[in-house]
């Protein structure tokens, strides 16, 4: 029996990807939500663009993509 396709994507995404769990304050995540339709980014993008200009500010270079 073959495997589904949700099994396939959550074995490459594991293998491809860290994961991090973010906690915010109640209502916080519809303020993220707003801003990152407004720059015309998921949500999850927008997150990641935010660290990544962070850890630029703090001197850190960019990792692997």
């Amino acid at each position: 029996m073959g495997k589904t396709s949700s099994e396939v994507k959550d074995r490459y995404n594991r293998k491809a990807y860290d994961t991090i769990m973010l906690r915010m304050y109640k209502g916080r995540k519809d303020d993220v939500q707003a801003a990152a339709e407004r720059a015309g980014l998921s949500l999850n993008a927008y997150i990641i663009k935010a660290i990544e200009r962070q850890m630029s500010n703090d001197g850190f270079s960019k990792g692997g993509e």
